[in-house]
């Protein structure tokens, strides 16, 4: 067997060929690898988050609320603060038939565990969908916009809305006309006294989007759910990840009930019918014989010819070709 790819390089600090195999003994020039965390500990008497025993909490009367202050922010909320994680978590916990409970059904349809089911409903959430850290960096963008422009917030949000009215992480849409739930959410939020900057520049969205959309518009769950959450301390992550984690008890029902009333199903059974198929039409395949008469390179020599082929390309579903993505660059992203 030859060498390897650069295996045999001077350069390298082993030699390859002759390395040891087997039990070595360790590097005691390396550092070994390790967890580290100031998020949590155990040992065989307790467990500890953030400095706090978790039994001793429970058994002070604490609950679930507190302790996820505490878990992300490192601190024991306010009544009133509490209060409202608890209001916006249970509003977030189901949504019906939405992706994550459909997802979750689809799961469970194949005879899979619990955990399965529930853990893959968390995958519904995105970058439309439950787009909570896109919605929360978006703010923050803009008021940090705000504060080094100095502009007003009621400026910087109709520069927002104007950049990203179609968005779909905007938190405003036609989606919330008919249900009071939002706004309500923001009116708890006043209530309680833990309304701050972000639920005050979002209201300033929502005013400058209802003055620039063709059609009616309003604060949508996204927002309520999103500027909330941040006036409460938490970061656009955790967020995300609180919020999406509430729905999977909703996805461990959906995986209840898909099992109670619905059959499994079996690898090759759903059938999938013509008249839902838009593809070519059906044809002979060709020998291989015939091969070259059939095949064609997708080559180009002119930035014409390139240019007609990638149109030709976006016009053809399942190709990933209309996908457009935005990449940002690591170099002007800050740290």
């Amino acid at each position: 067997m030859g060498t390897i790819g650069n295996l045999d390089d001077s350069k390298l600090c082993f030699n390859y060929e002759n390395r040891e195999h087997g039990t070595v003994e360790p590097d005691t020039k390396r550092a070994r690898f390790q967890w580290v965390s100031e998020v949590a500990y155990k040992n065989v008497h307790r467990i500890i988050s953030r400095g706090y025993d978790t039994t001793e909490l429970v058994e002070q009367g604490y609950g679930l609320a507190d302790i996820i202050f505490i878990d992300f922010q490192a601190r024991i909320p306010l009544i009133e603060e509490e209060k409202m994680l608890n209001y916006v978590m249970i509003l977030a916990l189901d949504d019906g038939l939405s992706s994550p409970a459909a997802i979750s059904r689809i799961v469970s349809s194949s005879q899979t565990l619990l955990t399965q089911a529930a853990g893959a409903s968390i995958l519904a959430f995105g970058h439309a969908y439950g787009a909570f850290e896109a919605f929360g960096k978006m703010l923050d963008k803009y008021l940090a916009m705000s504060e080094e422009q100095g502009k007003t917030t009621e400026e910087i949000a109709e520069l927002l809305v104007k950049e990203n009215l179609n968005d779909e992480f905007l938190g405003i849409s036609c989606l919330m006309l008919k249900d009071p739930a939002a706004k309500r959410m923001f009116a708890r939020a006043e209530k309680l006294g833990v309304a701050g900057k972000y639920i005050a520049f979002t209201r300033e969205m929502v005013k400058a989007a209802q003055k620039i959309s063709q059609e009616p518009v309003d604060l949508d769950m996204l927002g309520a759910m999103g500027a909330t959450m941040m006036d409460l301390g938490f970061s656009p992550d955790s967020t995300w990840a609180i919020l999406a984690v509430a729905r999977a008890f909703a996805g461990g029902a959906h995986f209840c009930e898909q099992n109670e009333r619905e059959p499994f199903e079996r690898f090759g059974q759903r059938l999938t019918p013509k008249e839902l198929y838009d593809g070519p039409e059906d044809r002979p395949v060709p020998s291989l014989a015939e091969r070259k008469k059939f095949a064609a390179a997708k080559q180009y020599e002119t930035p014409e010819e390139w240019k007609k082929g990638f149109d030709e390309k976006q016009r053809m579903k399942g190709t990933g070709w209309a996908i457009v993505e935005d990449i940002a660059d690591p170099r002007t992203m800050k740290k």
